[in-house]
């Protein structure tokens, strides 16, 4: 079963607090989302450790209930 939008969101929410999240549904199906993600917690971090981040947040669910996730990662200074 895919994973609600609203999942994702709590997911993201709980991890990243302070964050701006948009997530896109890319197919219209519920199990391929774009997110991009803008928080502090990812100042001075290089891209792996971003992604290392947001696949935590996901709790093991990448490849499970949610099938494919891109995401594109800032600091609200834009870096």
């Amino acid at each position: 079963m895919p994973m609600p939008v609203e999942t994702l969101r709590g997911h993201l929410t709980e991890a990243f607090p302070d964050a701006e999240i948009v997530i896109d549904d890319l197919a219209g199906d519920g199990d391929h989302y774009r997110a991009r993600i803008v928080s502090t917690a990812f100042e001075g971090l290089s891209r792996v450790a971003r992604y290392r981040l947001v696949h935590a947040a996901l709790k093991g669910q990448m490849g499970g209930e949610l099938h494919a996730l891109t995401f594109e990662t800032s600091t609200p200074a834009g870096d």
